[in-house]
């Protein structure tokens, strides 16, 4: 964490469970609408398919082997944020998938209003855990290992890994369809959007609570407590 004040980290905290939630929720229902899923979540459906276990926790198993691979490459330990985003996201994925209602759609409109709704909500999500500054995710984590080790550009280094990933899943019979395509396309744009005004907004936050903190403190000063 970079340098979080004792009396932020709550809040910080908070809007990273959120972020977490709405970004997993984002990315189960493109996996629900049968539309092609995100170069991850192809080989997670994959090594589901194969191997068994639940969706989240190959999420968990492949996070934890991206950190291994990271910390080894960069010589350091992960950040604590990036096992807390490796296991929740898991936890939460498969909480979603759990639940009765959350199906496939039976018509093709159906099916693309749930595959819009998911990008952009995984966008959204995306950009409220990251605005909590609580550490890169395990992929980002090998992107910036990556990235300080070869030289690449940082899109190179993303784009070679989600290449390799998605052969991966394929091979594995993940749902590989148009929608992937238009994943790799659109989800930069969008989360170019969706990052500045989630960052806004838990700024926003932030300095409602560091207010509500002064304000407390200056009324425990008048009344004489220490």
């Amino acid at each position: 964490m970079n340098k979080i004040k004792g009396n932020q980290i709550g809040p910080r905290f908070i809007v990273f469970i959120v972020g977490l939630l709405v970004m997993t929720l984002g990315a189960v229902l493109l996996i629900l609408a049968d539309l092609g899923a995100t170069p991850w979540d192809v080989l997670h459906v994959g090594l589901y398919y194969k191997l068994g276990l639940t969706i989240g926790t190959w999420t968990i198993i492949v996070g934890i082997a991206i950190l291994v691979a990271s910390s080894v490459i960069l010589k350091e330990f992960p950040k604590i944020g990036a096992f807390l985003n490796m296991v929740l996201f898991g936890l939460f994925m498969d909480f979603y998938l759990w639940l009765p209602f959350m199906q496939t759609p039976t018509s093709l409109l159906g099916k693309i209003i749930m595959f819009a709704s998911g990008l952009i909500i995984c966008c959204y999500g995306m950009g409220f855990y990251i605005s909590a500054k609580f550490g890169a995710g395990p992929r980002d984590s090998l992107m910036i290992a990556l990235t300080s080790k070869t030289g690449w550009k940082v899109s190179h280094a993303r784009f070679c890994m989600e290449v390799v990933v998605l052969i991966i899943g394929w091979q594995l019979g993940g749902p590989v369809f148009w929608g992937t395509v238009i994943i790799g396309v659109t989800i930069g744009p969008i989360a170019g959007i969706a990052l500045p005004q989630c960052q806004k907004m838990t700024d926003r936050f932030l300095a409602k609570i560091k207010s509500k903190h002064t304000k407390l403190a200056l009324n425990e000063k008048d009344r004489g407590v220490s």
